[in-house]
Order: structure tokens, then sequence, then C-alpha cells
């Protein structure tokens, strides 16, 4: 299954900012949620490394069907999170990014919420591999630009201070140095580290709205034009607002969560 393009509604801008927003039916929000957005809130691939440590360890029946528990899905998710597996699905297919270790990860309890961007990864462009990172909102807010925007954890800010703060840069650079060793995309973790460490501002930012609602610009346009102020030499920023059938936010947990009871939401 694959994570659909989507129909272009808008335009704006032009480098070190840009911005738009597409649009995705009912079927292709369906599409998504039953194949690599479902894997990505499940974390598939992670349950499957654990199992593939832990072969032979669990010896006796009982100490599978213990392990096989603690690595089930879980019974509730949040909606937000969803709509963060989209937009992770989707700069991963259409922006050439690679987010290769999932937030949940790193969580002490289910559904905390942790500091740092959303998203943490590499992105590959004409000159070879760079680091990225991504700020996600999902709101179904009935007003343009979204509460979402603003505030102290608002869109706005999150995306200034990663333009801005070297420091936050340089925590996430370490975030993925920490759990690049022996990874299989440790050459693109160096070969964007080469680049960072000859210019920490050489680095691709994304700030992506998840909307329910009907289509408009003004989701994005101010923030197009202001965080291409003053951009330092090297950024460069793209806001995204990816917009699914109106309504639809409410019922993005249960339609992942159906999907892997084998059902539709």
């Amino acid at each position: 299954m694959t994570v659909a393009l989507g129909e272009e509604c808008y335009n704006l801008g032009a480098p070190p900012c840009k911005g738009g927003g597409r649009t995705w039916t009912e079927g292709e929000l369906d599409e998504a949620i039953g194949g690599q957005v479902s894997r990505l809130v499940f974390d598939d691939q992670g349950k499957a490394d654990i199992e593939e440590l832990l072969a032979g360890v669990a010896e006796t029946e009982f100490a599978q069907e213990q392990l096989a528990e603690a690595l089930a899905d879980p019974d509730d998710i949040e909606d937000w999170r969803v709509g963060e597996a989209i937009a992770e699905a989707y700069l991963t297919e259409h922006r050439d990014c690679l987010f290769p270790w999932p937030d949940g990860r790193d969580e002490r309890k289910s559904g905390s919420s942790l500091p740092g961007a959303d998203l943490v990864g590499i992105q590959q462009d004409a000159k070879g591999d760079r680091f990225a990172f991504g700020e996600v909102k999902t709101s179904g807010e009935a007003k343009h630009p979204p509460g979402a925007m603003y505030g102290r954890t608002g869109l706005k800010q999150q995306l200034e201070e990663l333009r801005d703060k070297v420091e936050i840069r340089r925590d996430l650079f370490k975030y993925l140095g920490h759990r690049a060793k022996n990874s299989p995309w440790l050459d693109r973790f160096k070969a964007a580290t080469k680049r960072y460490l000859e210019n920490t501002s050489d680095v691709q930012l994304f700030g992506v709205l998840v909307r329910d609602v009907t289509p408009h610009e003004d989701d994005v346009r101010v923030r197009v034009e202001k965080l291409g102020d003053n951009c330092p030499a090297g950024t460069e920023i793209e806001l995204l607002a990816l917009y699914l059938p109106v309504g639809v936010i409410g019922n993005l947990a249960s339609k992942a969560l159906a999907t892997r009871a084998g059902g539709c939401a």
C-alpha cells in the first residue's frame, strides 16, 4: 500500500521557506492507515527487533505468552499519534526522508509527551544526506490557522527555535548519534554529520499540519512569509498542510485500531 501524494490546493513561497496544501480522499486515507501509517503507529519494526533479540529466551509456553502480551498492540491510542504517523509516512514517501527512531521507543510510560522535535531524521537532497527535523500538529479546529500554530508549544515557536537555536539542533544530532551505532543507517548518519559539522544550519525543517477542515492557504501563509525572513544560510523550511476528509480526525485512532483488528472504522 502506498501513501498518496494528494491533490494540490495551494502552493506558496520560495526557498528558503515554502508551503503548500494537499488533500486526501477517504480512500487515500484508509489506504495509508491500512499500510505504512499503522506500521508506524504500532512500531511493527521495533517489535520485530525485540522478538529477534529474544529468540530462544522465552523457552516456556508461559514465557512466550508473557512476551506476546508485552509486545501486543495497545487497546487505545491517541488521534494525534496517528496524525504524526501520517506526517512521517508522507515525508518519508514524498520528501526522501528517513526517521529511524520512533518517539514511542523513548517513552517511559505509554502516551507520555517527550521534549524535542516530533520527527528527527535524515533527508536526501541534491547534495546528499542532511539532517531533517519536523514538527507536527493535528487539528480539526475550524479556523485558519488553528490555535495549534501559536503558544509555547505551537508550531510557530517550535519552528522558529529549530531555525534559530543551534543548541536545539545539537541535542537532536546527539539524539540520533546515540542510536546510530551498528544501525543500518549509520553511513547516512555519518554523511549528514559531515554536512552538519561544516554548517550547523544546513538542515531541512518541516512543519506539518494534519487537518480535517476545508483547505485554506491562511493555515500556513503568514508563517511561510515570516520564517523565510533572516533564515540562516543552508536552512530550508517547508510548511505542509495535509487535508483529510472533513471531520475525520476524531476517528483516526479508531481507524488504526480497526485495521489491526481486521475490520474497518
